[in-house]
């Protein structure tokens, strides 16, 4: 079954999706900020394999509130001078004005170029969110004081935002993101590919026509993998929940029959013509690396 048919006529093959994106293929890596020694080390190790496969860059988050600020300065200013291009998360939920100046002029003087612009989580215990409310509000305060020194990218929910409205008004808040002067955005991920095609069309058809990476998690640990998808709204397959929930404590096969899942999202994606992959690596190179090769990129 080709799994774009239902999305809309207008994307009759793939290359009109292609041309749909206008965009080149973009391939990308996301980590979070180490906490203890031992876990520095196994990020440069990750990433020092990840990077032999060449990616356009590694992006690093930023927890809520800015818990972990100076970690997530430190590991995308070493992986910079690494010479794999950095993409630091901003998180503008309980921040001020000046410190964001602060922080963004110091990825400037690393020479950053690229970053990943967020409302991000309010911290337990803050009762307001500050300056900033929203992501378009920090994409154009970026624009503001930096000018077109970044490139911005910004989160897309194909599945809805766990905390918007309805459907329309999150498709409205993605506009208003790109309106703001966002240049692409990345995906929660996702494995119903349907929701993204039909994601990117309702977009077009609003004149948002800045390129949605689909963000890919692999699933190699199923009870985490429900944990984070029931706090964000991801969408696990039913089909899916099952075989996973009959495989029990049977890691390998878990593990097996998950790769094949993304596998399979992968492939459909990029048959469509998506203008990239971006994978959610979890401080690991083995899932995404075997995803990567198989898919020959």
């Amino acid at each position: 079954m080709n799994q774009g048919a239902s999305v809309d006529a207008s994307f009759s093959n793939t290359g009109d999706f292609m041309n749909s994106q206008q965009t080149q293929e973009v391939f990308s890596f996301e980590f979070f900020p180490p906490r203890t020694p031992e876990g520095v080390e196994n990020l440069r190790k990750t990433r020092a394999e990840l990077a032999e496969l060449n990616p356009a860059y590694f992006s690093v988050t930023f927890g809520a509130g800015g818990s972990t600020q100076k970690g997530t300065l430190e590991t995308v200013v070493e992986i910079q001078q690494s010479g794999i291009n950095a993409a630091p998360h901003i998180s503008c939920i309980g921040s001020e004005p000046e410190e964001i100046r602060n922080l963004l002029q110091q990825y400037k003087d690393a020479n950053i170029r690229r970053l990943v612009a967020l409302r991000g989580d309010m911290p337990s215990g803050m009762h307001t969110p500050g300056c900033f409310r929203y992501a378009n509000e920090l994409v154009s305060f970026i624009r503001s004081e930096f000018g077109d020194h970044f490139h911005i990218e910004v989160a897309a929910y194909p599945e809805m935002h766990p905390q918007a409205s309805n459907y329309a008004a999150d498709l409205n808040n993605f506009k208003q993101k790109i309106e703001a002067g966002a240049d692409s955005a990345i995906t929660q991920y996702f494995y119903n590919p349907d929701a993204y095609f039909r994601f990117v069309d309702d977009c077009r058809k609003l004149g948002v026509n800045a390129p949605i990476v689909p963000g890919i998690m692999p699933i190699t640990n199923y009870k985490q993998l429900a944990r984070f998808s029931d706090a964000c709204g991801a969408e696990i397959p039913r089909w899916v929940r099952k075989r996973l929930e009959a495989y029990d404590d049977d890691m390998e096969s878990i593990r097996e029959f998950g790769f094949d899942v993304t596998l399979d999202l992968c492939r459909k994606l990029l048959e469509w013509g998506v203008p990239g992959l971006h994978f959610y690596a979890m401080n690991r190179s083995e899932p995404a690396r075997r995803l990567w090769q198989e898919l020959g990129l």
